[in-house]
């Protein structure tokens, strides 16, 4: 058959053929394989993306979580030193008080033992005289004179004397 514009319709139809045979196989030996072979890839790297995933959102949680523990471990130390400060106050005011108040004990131990010094002397002073104005007036009078008008004697000198220095 012989057409006239020279178009062997069999041997276009055998070409056809043969087309969708060398499509068909090359669709079996090359086009499966393939996308089987980029269907696993793409599954392979999804898998590595979703550990991936999981992996970032367990770091996030651990990182949330020690930064709630660093707070908590933070206000911890903030309210023992707080603690240990009011402590330290406390013992110092303390120690402060009792110092003071040791303080205030010595000063006045040290002036009573001033005062009952003084007292001593005056007494040792006035016991001195009242011998020295008895030696004197035995002296002068040429009599004898017992402690009691010693005494007499001494106590209107301290008035003599107490009288002089107040004008």
């Amino acid at each position: 058959m012989n057409i006239p514009l020279n178009i062997d319709w069999q041997q276009i139809l055998l070409h056809l053929f043969n087309f969708v045979i060398l499509a068909g196989g090359l669709y079996f030996i090359l086009y499966k394989p393939v996308k089987n072979f980029m269907d696993k890839r793409s599954e392979y790297y999804k898998e590595l993306d979703d550990k991936a995933n999981s992996k970032l959102e367990d770091a996030q949680k651990l990182q949330k979580d020690y930064e709630e523990r660093l707070s908590a471990v933070t206000q911890e130390i903030s309210d023992k030193r707080r603690s240990a400060e009011e402590r330290i106050k406390r013992y110092t005011d303390n120690e402060t008080a009792r110092a003071n108040a040791e303080a205030a004990r010595i000063v006045s131990d040290a002036k009573q033992k001033a005062e009952e010094e003084s007292r001593k002397l005056m007494k040792s002073a006035q016991d001195e005289m009242l011998s020295i104005s008895i030696a004197a007036a035995r002296k002068i009078s040429g009599e004898s004179v017992n402690a009691e008008k010693g005494k007499e004697l001494f106590e209107e000198l301290l008035q003599k004397v107490g009288e002089t220095n107040v004008q």
